[in-house]
């Protein structure tokens, strides 16, 4: 974005696309760690896949916090994208607004309820 004042231009928000860029490609990589970690988790577990085994595989604090960390992750992801979508393709600034407010609002519900899910087992 610019701003022309005059004959001098001055550029604001330089720099944001690659921390965003960073930002959708390290949460990707914590993913797909976790999904590695929870694959050998559920493949060295015995018995069947039920209840039990699946609360038992989240059941150590530390496979807990390790799950919510890359809850946040999956959170700011998502958020990157979508505000990215919204800027985008959504040009009525009220409904652009509107829209990031109810993604906000539901990330952060999402949230709420991983970690209530998380802490409840």
């Amino acid at each position: 974005m610019s701003v022309n004042y005059g004959s001098k231009r001055l550029v604001v928000g330089a720099h944001y696309g690659v921390r965003d860029w960073i930002v959708q490609r390290a949460t990707a990589v914590i993913m797909a760690l976790f999904t590695l970690l929870l694959l050998a988790r559920v493949l060295l577990s015995s018995g069947p896949l039920g209840y039990e085994s699946w609360a038992a595989i989240f059941a150590p604090q530390w496979m807990k916090v390790v799950t919510f960390a890359v809850v946040i992750a999956l959170v700011w992801h998502v958020w990157v994208g979508m505000r990215d979508i919204w800027m985008d393709y959504i040009k009525p600034v009220w409904l652009r607004l509107s829209l990031q407010v109810f993604t906000i609002v539901w990330l952060a519900g999402c949230a709420g309820w991983a970690l209530q899910v998380l802490w409840s087992l």
